[in-house]
C-alpha cells in the first residue's frame, strides 16, 4: 500500500491539470490506485473520455477527486497518460471489494448507493 511519505512527495512536484487541485484525505489517492491498479492496461492512453473520478468513488464509496486521480496514477507504475486517458481497456473490470479493506477511509460516504455494476464489463 501506498505510504503517506510517497503520496506527500508526489503531490509536491506533479504538474496538476486544475489550477487549484483538491485532496480530501490520502486514502482517496489509495482508492483510485487500487481501482487503476485492477484494469487492464494497453498499449496506448484511451480515446474515450470518461468521468473516472466518478467511476472510481462510486465504487470506493467515498469522494474521489480528479486530482487524487492524477496523482494515484502517476504513482502508478504501469499507468501512463493524462486524466482521464490513460492506458487502461474501455472494458473495465470492476476491482474487488478487498482491495478496500485496510483503506480507513473507504466507504465512509453515501457515494456507494450509487454503484452500478454495468459499468464494468470484466469482475476481479
Amino acid at each position: 500500500m501506498l505510504t503517506d511519505l510517497q503520496i506527500n512527495n508526489a503531490k509536491q512536484g506533479f504538474s496538476y491539470q486544475d489550477i487549484e487541485p483538491l485532496h480530501e484525505h490520502n486514502d482517496c489517492i489509495r482508492m483510485a490506485y487500487e481501482w487503476l491498479d485492477a484494469q487492464k492496461k494497453t498499449k496506448s492512453p484511451t480515446k474515450d473520455t470518461r468521468a473516472l473520478k466518478h467511476i472510481i468513488e462510486k465504487w470506493a464509496g467515498r469522494y474521489i477527486s480528479a486530482s487524487d486521480v492524477e496523482i494515484a496514477a502517476y504513482l502508478h507504475p504501469d499507468i501512463h497518460g493524462k486524466y482521464p486517458w490513460y492506458n487502461i481497456s474501455s472494458r473495465l473490470t470492476l476491482p474487488s471489494d478487498k482491495r478496500l479493506q485496510n483503506i480507513g477511509e473507504a466507504f465512509t460516504q453515501d457515494d456507494r448507493k450509487f454503484f452500478n455494476k454495468m459499468t464494468y464489463k470484466i469482475i476481479e
